[in-house]
């Protein structure tokens, strides 16, 4: 299993690797890890981008060198919305990527933020080992990606005026929601809505074109929306919002490596998902903290307030996702028979 000091030591080392190859037994192969979130370091920053380092460090000292691999973040390799795509193409090897964003392209991926259907992180990891996980990933696979680590996160709204706490508090406002369904459910509930990734709500609440944005709670952190936000829900409590994050491979890069790499690209991603979890979790907690000390007035969800958003989404998202494909419709059975 990874350790702090595991990684850290691993951290240290990757440059030397990367500098110097592996000596002549065999060819080192870097692949390039893109993502839409801010840069820090291994140990500091936005733990999305953290645990990109983390897999690259590991990678590295697992395959002696013969596998290296780079981070770019601030999607400075690729364009957020373009990643999905170039990782189906091979022109991309990994993506730390929302996976709803690809929902123009797969329409089944939206199942990664249907409103209402995954409330606890218990609820969502169980998917990797339940007959959903092996439908989505088979699907996935089918369509060229594989999922390396699976990351959920839970969600919030930060406003520039009142609280979006219950449906009806959306009327009137221009909301990000997110996905195409979250979309849905906020119209139903009166708002206008706004179809940008998290990296761009700062710019349009800055603005005046978005009045409020739901995102995770380490978005709503990492992009400092306490700036330009007087109201903050938060989703540590209860959420009806949460997003399967993961890191992402291209199939056709992943098949191109020998057997022993590939198990290497695995067994981290897999040993990862716990720090995942955590740095999801810890955010949960963190945004309340940022968003008072900046001043904002900070709600907070419960169950019966998360009940009024499901009831919603079951009525008009979960349909229209269940009636777009075959593969759609059985997702959708399959993640609702997976207990809260």
């Amino acid at each position: 299993m990874l350790t702090r000091r595991h990684v850290l030591a691993s951290a240290l080392a990757a440059p030397a690797v990367l500098r110097m190859g592996i000596g002549t037994a065999h060819a080192a192969t870097t692949l390039k890890i893109s993502h839409q979130f801010p840069g820090g370091t291994i140990d500091k920053g936005d733990f999305r981008d953290r645990l990109c380092r983390m897999f690259a460090a590991e990678v590295a000292k697992r395959s002696g060198g013969e596998l290296t691999a780079e981070v770019y973040p601030n999607s400075s390799l690729i364009k957020t919305n373009a990643q999905f795509s170039a990782m189906r193409k091979g022109a991309l090897d990994l993506s730390l990527y929302p996976m709803p964003y690809a929902g123009g392209e797969l329409p089944e991926t939206n199942i990664g933020l249907m409103p209402g259907l995954v409330t606890t992180y218990d609820q969502g990891l169980r998917w990797k080992k339940e007959p959903v996980g092996k439908a989505l990933t088979d699907f996935l696979a089918d369509k060229g990606i594989l999922l390396i680590s699976w990351v959920w996160q839970a969600g919030g709204v930060a406003s520039r005026s009142k609280a979006i706490v219950a449906p009806e508090d959306a009327k009137g406002l221009k909301v990000r929601g997110g996905s195409r369904e979250m979309d849905m459910v906020l119209q139903t509930a009166g708002a206008a809505v706004l179809s940008v990734p998290s990296n761009e709500l700062y710019a349009a609440m800055q603005t005046g074109a978005c009045d409020a944005g739901i995102t995770s709670s380490t978005s709503l952190i990492s992009f400092r929306l306490e700036e330009v936000a007087k109201s903050l829900t938060s989703g540590a409590g209860a959420s009806y919002w949460f997003m399967l994050e993961p890191l992402m491979m291209s199939k056709a890069i992943f098949d191109k490596l020998p057997k022993n790499q590939q198990d290497i690209i695995l067994a981290v991603g897999t040993e990862l998902e716990a720090f995942g979890r955590k740095g999801a979790q810890d955010d949960d907690t963190e945004v309340a903290k940022v968003y008072e000390k900046a001043g904002a007035k900070v709600s907070a969800l419960d169950a019966t307030i998360v009940g009024k958003w499901r009831d919603i989404a079951r009525d008009t998202a979960w349909k229209d996702y269940g009636a777009k494909t075959a593969t759609a419709a059985n997702l959708l059975k399959l993640a609702s028979d997976v207990a809260a």
